[in-house]
């Protein structure tokens, strides 16, 4: 049964990214090479068709074994095809991702090219250095703020998948709803995503192996995020039992 958008509440300036990193750390330890099939198969199942058609599926069966993980249940590598019981949901929330991007930066592309020709073309193939500086110069701060947008689109779906998985929320609302929770975490989800990033160039270092291996991590820790903020359903927080009682 899905949650009632107007129900859930969230936590503001929750994300720690070091705790996240940590926890997401304990999280998948114990099942880290089944985290990393299952992921490694997910992303190359979402990566093979476009517009993200099947990335939303695979992103929600990678939070269901996050969340299974997480409740103390028995995972196993099908759970990343539940994904496929959000279908619909979790295509909506992946065109409303994709589509934005898509239209940001093949215009600019194909603006940059076209400019480019023109340039050497109206130089007769010997462009003024100055020139080509300034082009250039100019070219770079364009795909800077272009950088920032898509980082901003990424920070607003961070919790999207996860609401349709563990609160069942619709893709327009679960979009909606990450949107809102994660501009009152930014800070945090973006200090979250340089700690990631930065282990990610790390990895890179060694022929790529690296990269790939921090994925898992990477998705706990953003699992982690998301109960930091949200809570996750069916889980009781980690508090100490009550003191027994006292007869004296």
């Amino acid at each position: 049964m899905s949650t009632p958008f107007s129900e859930i509440h969230f936590n503001r300036n929750a994300v720690r990214p070091i705790e996240c990193l940590k926890a997401g750390m304990e999280l998948v330890k114990s099942q880290y090479w089944l985290f990393l099939g299952i992921i490694a198969v997910g992303m190359i199942i979402a990566s093979m068709v476009p517009l993200g058609i099947m990335l939303g599926p695979m992103m929600c069966g990678i939070y269901v074994a996050l969340f299974k993980q997480r409740r103390g249940q028995l995972i196993e590598f099908g759970d990343l095809f539940k994904g496929f019981d959000y279908f619909k949901d979790s295509l909506i929330a992946s065109l409303l991702h994709v589509i934005p991007v898509f239209v940001i930066i093949i215009p600019t592309y194909v603006i940059f090219y076209i400019s480019l020709i023109a340039m050497i073309g109206a130089s007769g193939g010997q462009p003024d250095p100055a020139v080509v500086l300034g082009f250039f110069g100019f070219w770079a701060l364009i795909f800077v703020v272009v950088v920032v947008v898509m980082v901003l689109i990424s920070v607003i779906f961070t919790f999207a998948y996860p609401l349709i998985v563990d609160r069942r929320l619709s893709g327009m609302d679960a979009v909606k709803l990450s949107a809102k929770a994660a501009m009152a975490n930014y800070m945090g989800l973006i200090g979250l995503m340089l700690l990631t990033s930065l282990l990610g160039i790390i990895g890179a270092m060694f022929c790529y192996v690296g990269a790939f291996l921090i994925a898992p991590v990477t998705f706990a820790a953003l699992g982690t995020a998301y109960e930091q903020v949200f809570g996750l359903s069916d889980v009781q927080p980690n508090v100490p039992p009550p003191p027994p009682p006292s007869f004296v």
